[in-house]
């Protein structure tokens, strides 16, 4: 079965689909970003098939997100640095580890967000840079951008009615 390419598609989310949308590729990133860069800790972390590990490193590297530098010559090794773009990921990880402890770990989180200084506990929010506001409610909605196509533009347009579960009190 042929996957379906989300990268031509004028959808931010789906184009970023194309590049992180397999999990293993996510899992690959969460290491990443906790000082992971050889393909022995990736595989040791994750228990992936090595084939699997070298496919998803490969996609990594070609979206831009890890950076493929030798660090041994004999035997040749090489290890994966996270890019620019592959640091921009972390508040995407975080944002996922705050709503997967919410909402599907009825036991308690096995993992959290923490004050690096004081150790005490952080629940990440999106905010607007602008204004420093919680991106979180009606106060803010999903519009056509001005690279938006007709397509896009209708498409936002006959779904922006309000949820009402996100009313304002």
């Amino acid at each position: 079965m042929r996957r379906t390419s989300f990268g031509d598609m004028p959808c931010p989310i789906a184009r970023s689909l194309e590049r992180v949308g397999e999990w293993w590729s996510i899992l690959i990133l969460r290491d990443a970003l906790s000082g992971m860069t050889r393909f022995e800790e990736f595989q040791e972390s994750l228990g992936i098939a090595p084939n699997m590990l070298s496919r998803r490193l490969a996609a990594l590297v070609e979206a831009g997100l890890l950076e493929k530098r030798p660090y041994s010559e004999r035997p040749p090794r090489h290890e994966y640095r996270l890019t620019a773009r592959g640091r921009d990921f972390r508040p995407v990880l975080l944002a996922m580890l705050a709503w997967g402890n919410r909402h599907f770990a009825p036991e308690g989180a096995s993992v959290q967000v923490v004050d690096a200084r004081t150790g005490a506990p952080a629940d990440p929010v999106l905010v607007d840079r602008a204004s420093g506001r919680p991106i979180d409610g009606p106060d803010f909605a999903i519009a056509a951008g001005p690279a938006a196509g007709e397509r896009t533009r209708r498409r936002l347009a006959r779904h922006r009615r309000p949820d009402p579960e996100e009313a304002a009190p």
